[in-house]
């Protein structure tokens, strides 16, 4: 490996770290955010993030690409609709994350994303008919168990944690149908549903001031969520380009880790031994799912199939 390829890999490791810390410590953002409904907040972070990406897209000079990817998405109709769905999708995902960290379940937010990449292999089974190993399934049954006793245990189904999963699963899958590039794509995705947002501020919900200019502070924070949005965004775009999915798969645990810290020690919200042990198992479940890559897992998954076609 030559000095060029390692420097690259470390600036690709220190990009897409960042942008799993950005993303982890996003709460503590969402949470300064006071004086704004839910509501509110998706709407000016769609705005906002809009903005900010055609000022990045002007600075770094891709208005070419940009352009390109338009006129491609609209000669071809289904691939449109496909980024229509996937931004409509995304938004619901982020307005469900903004929601659940004001309303006191960032440990529920943080347990979503430990089993997003659980569920988005699992939508690649059904959608994609991608096969699943003996130890992928084995690591489903146990996160499944985890979420189960969750739910018997403490009562309460966690729809907040599946929700989160499931849309951002879903935007996952959808995205790879279209394959866009992450600063042209995240653009697009935030002009379709930005007509949407200044609906809701400007005729849903109108007040006197639909983007809070008389409250400097808040008007601020409110605009910031389009930087905040997309900042990690791109570091994560140039670390992948840079690292292997391995290490992306590592880092990806990053962010929920950080969440599941800020919930319990910053914002002390419940984690009684029903949630450490529904935890445990979800842990277990993703090292299982992780390791199931290597090569002594995949010799001895081979070697337990040889055995038992042996023993029949």
């Amino acid at each position: 490996m030559n000095k060029t390829h390692s420097n690259e890999q470390f600036m690709g490791a220190i990009a897409a770290l960042g942008a799993y810390f950005l993303w982890g410590i996003l709460p503590i953002y969402w949470k300064w955010i006071v004086g704004a409904s839910s509501e509110e907040v998706i709407a000016h972070r769609v705005i906002w993030s809009f903005v900010f990406m055609i000022i990045i897209i002007l600075v770094t000079k891709n208005v070419k690409p940009l352009a390109e990817d338009i006129k491609g998405l609209i000669r071809a109709p289904k691939r449109l609709l496909i980024i229509i769905c996937a931004s409509l999708i995304i938004t619901v995902n982020w307005y469900l994350f903004i929601w659940s960290v004001n309303h006191g379940h960032v440990v529920q937010a943080s347990l979503g994303y430990y089993i997003n990449p659980l569920v988005s292999v699992l939508l690649g089974l059904i959608f994609l008919k991608e096969r699943l190993s003996l130890w992928q399934i084995v690591s489903f049954f146990i996160a499944f168990l985890g979420v189960l006793i969750m739910t018997i245990q403490v009562g309460v189904f966690p729809w907040v944690s599946i929700g989160l999963a499931l849309t951002f699963g879903l935007y996952g899958l959808l995205k790879k149908t279209v394959q866009l590039k992450a600063m042209t794509g995240l653009t697009i995705e935030t002009a379709v549903v930005t007509p949407l947002a200044l609906i809701y501020l400007l005729f849903i919900d109108p007040g006197k001031h639909p983007f809070h200019f008389a409250t400097p502070g808040l008007a601020l924070l409110l605009m910031g969520a389009g930087i905040v949005t997309a900042i990690p965004l791109i570091l994560f775009a140039a670390g992948a380009n840079r690292i292997s999915l391995t290490m992306i798969g590592f880092f990806q645990y990053v962010a929920p880790t950080l969440m599941l810290i800020l919930g319990t020690l910053l914002y002390h919200e419940p984690f009684d031994r029903e949630h450490l042990f529904s935890f445990i198992m979800i842990w277990v479940s993703l090292i299982l799912f992780t390791m199931a890559r290597t090569k002594w897992f995949v010799q001895l998954e081979g070697k337990l199939l040889h055995r038992k076609s042996f023993a029949k």
